[in-house]
């Protein structure tokens, strides 16, 4: 099943690239309707929407998915229900086409649960109480995105269909689609995990790594960012945009510390992923719809290229994720390796590798915009704290010696695996490029002084730099003092963002709850409602029992005590 799902999925991967190229050359846009059913005057109508922009996120969505079920063939081999699993990931795949297509809210909406319902059943796929824990942070998450957007539906009564892009460019001042856009934009924010609702993408990190690469890449996170690519509009010039480009940069920043402060390698890149979420949230906060597009499609191919090598190295390690036990990986898996350190520089922005193409381009516009010093500072800062991690990565993985057991062998034979890797390997090196030349069909030159031109490659080489310092210093000089144990767990744990999505939620409430249960359920109502009315019923049924079983005895001293009471009176 496997086989004959990723031949289906890159067959039709290939057929959506030709016909999105066929919609660039000739500027075309199809709008399609079917109703399903006409009840008098009320139609519940299908729509999908087909442009350069939806084909062309489909095909990259079904080639990348295409190559994660081959990789699964191998990397999920032991599992008896490998069908399940590969039902499972095209449901998630479904689901995710369902939304792309969708002009219309409440299609969007079947995409959207669909995704949120599938990623809970993969979280779990390996069943412990940790993945249970994960997949509900992340399930309670999305439902108030989930929320949001069923509210944005009611709202859209106002108009005379859920067809948003029929309205958002007449309607755009009126005060219902200002309120329609800032819940698009917090259901955006919790499915793309912007501050504050950033905890459950590491602990998603519990699926299978396939999983991980398929959600990390081009389908869960990523729907946030294509919904607000759809209703950019909105974002342009407006105060929730302005709120929105201050959460992103802060989640950037803070995810690029905190892979700083982590040695699982799964959580390291779920962070990565973050932060170029974040990337993109704030690029399309100042207006750069076209430009944020092009670095998920890029971004796609060298993050899911990445968890795909994670992969590899952690079923080589016997299932170890813990960056201090890895060491000369280069020297036992040299393939695996080579693809990953590609991938690794293609998120750092190395130059001509896919990910420079859409990053340099960000930042050189972000130099050309009216931005306030802290926004420049986040935009900058984080960049230099992605290379930074990447290195830290690279000197814990390639070099020095292997700290785990003596008996893994290590090797690079996993074939199928590495197959699936290098299609990845080979659209991480040419993929930006061929998109730079398709996205953007007139070419034109940012013109900056010569320091603000180079200054990305500065902060990238000081980033690569203390990357490789601090990682170096921080095995031989590790300072453990209890300041700087505070110091790394804040930084280390997101800011203590999920302590206060897990703790900081349900503690009080749980408090609440006993509370409310000792003094009522299992206190004065119990004592003046079930239980005592049991005992006191109890006593009356004894003592009737009493009656009942002594009745000539009570009989005969009732007829005597009348008896007497009779003769009494009689004497009076």
């Amino acid at each position: 099943m496997c086989k004959i799902s990723s031949i289906i999925l890159i067959m039709l991967s290939f057929f959506s690239f030709f016909m999105c190229l066929l919609f660039i050359m000739n500027n075309l846009t199809y709008f399609l309707e079917w109703e399903l059913v006409s009840l008098n005057s009320n139609m519940i109508v299908m729509t999908f929407l087909f442009d350069w922009m939806s084909l062309l996120f489909m095909s990259f969505v079904l080639l990348i998915s295409s190559l994660v079920i081959y990789y699964s063939m191998e990397y999920m081999k032991s599992d008896l229900n490998i069908n399940r699993f590969i039902m499972l990931v095209l449901m998630f795949v479904l689901s995710m086409m369902m939304l792309i297509i969708s002009p219309n809210l409440i299609s969007i909406l079947l995409g959207w649960d669909g995704l949120g319902l599938v990623s809970y059943c993969l979280v779990i796929y390996f069943q412990n109480v940790k993945s249970y824990n994960a997949a509900m942070l992340t399930a309670l998450s999305n439902r108030i995105g989930d929320v949001a957007l069923l509210m944005a539906i009611s709202w859209m009564l106002n108009y005379g269909s859920w067809n948003y892009i029929f309205y958002l460019d007449v309607m755009n001042l009126e005060m219902e689609m200002n309120v329609i856009g800032a819940l698009i934009v917090l259901a955006s924010m919790t499915k793309s995990a912007q501050i504050p609702f950033s905890s459950w993408l590491p602990a998603a990190m519990a699926a299978p790594t396939p999983v991980s690469a398929l959600v990390h890449s081009s389908t869960l996170v990523t729907a946030g960012i294509y919904l607000l690519i759809r209703f950019n509009i909105m974002l342009i010039d407006s105060l929730i945009g302005q709120l929105l480009l201050l959460l992103s940069g802060l989640t950037m920043f803070m995810s690029g510390l905190g892979a700083n402060y982590e040695f699982d390698l799964k959580k390291i890149i779920a962070l990565s992923t973050l932060s170029q979420l974040g990337l993109m949230m704030s690029t399309l906060c100042m207006g750069y719809s076209e430009l944020a597009f092009f670095h998920l499609l890029t971004h796609a191919l060298f993050k899911a290229l990445l968890f795909l090598c994670a992969g590899a190295i952690i079923h080589n390690m016997n299932n170890f994720q813990d960056i201090r036990l890895m060491g000369s990986l280069s020297l036992n898996m040299p393939l695996t390796s080579s693809c990953f350190n590609v991938a690794n520089l293609a998120l750092c922005g190395m130059p001509f590798l896919a990910g420079f193409y859409s990053k340099d381009m960000i930042l050189e516009m972000v130099m050309l915009s009216y931005l306030n010093m802290f926004s420049f500072f986040l935009y900058f800062f984080s960049t230099g704290l992605t290379v930074c991690y990447s290195f830290r990565l690279t000197y814990y993985l390639m070099t020095g010696d292997m700290n785990c057991g003596s008996l893994n062998i290590l090797n690079d034979e996993g074939w199928i695996m590495l197959r699936g890797m290098f299609g990845l390997l080979f659209l991480s090196i040419i993929g930006g490029s061929m998109l730079n030349w398709l996205i953007f069909s007139t070419p034109f030159m940012v013109c900056l002084p010569l320091f603000m031109k180079l200054l990305v490659l500065i902060i990238c080489m000081m980033g690569g730099l203390f990357g490789y310092l601090i990682s170096w210093i921080s095995l031989y000089f590790y300072n453990k003092s209890y300041s700087s144990y505070l110091f790394s767990l804040f930084f280390g744990s997101m800011w203590f963002m999920p302590y206060i999505s897990t703790y900081g939620l349900i503690n009080y409430p749980l408090k609440l709850g006993f509370l409310t249960m000792k003094s009522f359920d299992q206190g004065w109502s119990e004592f003046f409602g079930s239980q005592n009315i049991y005992n006191k019923l109890m006593n009356y049924s004894q003592f009737l029992q009493i009656l009942h079983n002594n009745n000539m005895k009570v009989f005969m001293l009732l007829f005597m005590v009348w008896f007497i009471i009779l003769v009494s009176f009689m004497f009076i």
